[in-house]
């Protein structure tokens, strides 16, 4: 059976391994089995992508409307921030922080509205996202500005971070027309 435990503030599912084998080799995980998976969660995953990045390399609160993403680090060490962007909900710009790596690892199920944001902390970090939906590029969807003083984001060491154009210049809350 999968070990999977809610967080507190987000409610956001961390899923561990159901099968995990370590010996003098290395280790072995199944990271989905789609018969196990549909027994606990009615989503159909249909895309696996992979983002290769080096230290400090910060990627923006991303996401769209209807997409669920089950994301993990498979190398690395990454600090994931997940935040509710769903302008409708209560917990509107509420976020949690994960460390994710190989050494914990853990998935996280990401709803949709939900924003994924992650900032590599290690020499070099792949994240692995599997996505219920076809990507179908950056402008179908959302992207907020982790520096927004609407979310209250700390992090250290900002002077240092490799962002994209669109992670940089990205959209503002108060800049927003709902």
């Amino acid at each position: 059976m999968l070990k999977i435990i809610k967080s507190k503030k987000l409610g956001i599912k961390k899923i561990y391994p159901m099968t995990s084998f370590t010996d003098i080799r290395g280790k072995y995980l199944e990271t989905f089995n789609k018969k196990v998976y549909k027994k606990f969660f009615k989503i159909d995953f249909l895309e696996d992508d992979f983002s290769l990045n080096k230290k400090n390399v910060l990627r923006g609160i991303h996401g769209d409307n209807k997409t669920w993403k089950l994301v993990c680090c498979v190398y690395g060490k990454c600090l994931a921030i997940i935040v509710n962007c769903d302008p409708k909900s209560k917990k509107f710009g509420k976020w949690e922080s994960f460390l994710l790596s190989p050494k914990n690892f853990f998935q996280l199920l990401i709803p949709p509205k939900y924003g994924n944001s992650f900032l590599v902390l290690s020499k070099f970090a792949v994240y692995h996202y599997k996505q219920s939906k076809y990507y179908d590029g950056d402008k179908k969807q959302f992207t907020y500005n982790l520096f927004d003083p609407f979310f209250k984001i700390k992090l250290r060491n900002t002077n240092k971070l490799i962002l994209s154009k669109r992670d940089k210049y990205a959209t503002f809350v108060n800049q927003l027309k709902y």
